[in-house]
């Protein structure tokens, strides 16, 4: 899953692809590249970020999604948490909805029951703007897991498929390094639940904590040692900036774990 932040402060590109003509680029460099979705995400969820308005989040997204379908034979899903978002980047040509929130804005259920396309649930402990203020945990991985399972039950509930479903621990989303590392060192339990497993660890903060406070530009041999390890544990879609090099990591990878 390739990165398409079409934002002007997203964490590590951030503004540089803030145009529907820089976006459509970077889109056909990334399916060049290897990658087998398109994420295309008009609000920052990093932390400290600042919401945005409905109709802003509108104006970036369903321009360069309708630009993607049009040209490249792609999945594009978007990355999302507002009802109305979901709504109309669907009838762009969005196969996916990805949502940090995990369905929990009001009127998000309902659309992604109506809608009928796959979608994303998240783990994220608190909202973006503070999530990483003293996150706390008594295990972080068992309430991962648990919140993970509840969303589920609550999606099945509101008349969503399992089969529509994947999940993401949420690397990085009101968890301090520790919980980080624990939830990749145990996540075939998160894997267990049964459903397809979406990671994304790419150039975050974990890394550069590791590497001695790295900055982003020099987190991706890092980044790459994470995608094997998530891979070994059941991860199945791996949101990424750098699609190149990690198709390459996960080819070998995968041939390495196919020998019986």
């Amino acid at each position: 899953m390739g990165i398409l932040n079409v934002t002007p402060d997203s964490f590590a590109d951030g503004g540089a692809h803030f145009s529907l003509e820089l976006a459509l680029s970077r889109a056909r460099q990334m399916v060049e590249e290897g990658a087998d979705l398109i994420d295309v995400g008009g609000e920052s969820t990093r932390p400290g970020s600042q919401g945005v308005s409905l109709q802003q989040e509108l104006d970036r997204v369903i321009p360069v999604i309708e630009a993607i379908c049009a040209e490249l034979p792609i999945p594009v899903s978007v990355d999302t948490s507002k009802p109305q978002v979901m709504r109309d980047s669907v009838a762009a040509g969005a196969g996916l909805i990805n949502d940090v929130m995990a369905l929990r804005q009001p009127g998000a259920l309902q659309a992604a029951r109506d809608l009928g396309v796959p979608v994303c649930l998240m783990h994220m402990l608190g909202e973006p703007r503070s999530m990483q203020k003293q996150p706390a945990y008594q295990d972080v991985v068992a309430e991962v897991r648990g919140f993970l399972e509840e969303r589920v039950n609550a999606c099945e509930e509101a008349g969503i498929p399992r089969e529509n479903l994947l999940l993401d621990p949420g690397f990085g989303f009101g968890k301090n390094l520790d919980h980080n590392l624990r939830l990749l060192k145990n996540l075939c339990t998160i894997a267990d639940i049964g459903l397809p497993l979406l990671v994304g660890i790419s150039r975050k903060s974990m890394i550069g904590k590791i590497l001695d406070d790295r900055p982003v530009e020099g987190r991706l041999f890092g980044s790459l040692a994470t995608v094997t390890l998530a891979l070994e544990r059941g991860a199945a879609i791996f949101r990424v900036h750098d699609v190149a090099a990690t198709a390459d990591v996960l080819r070998v990878s995968a041939a390495v774990l196919a020998v019986d």
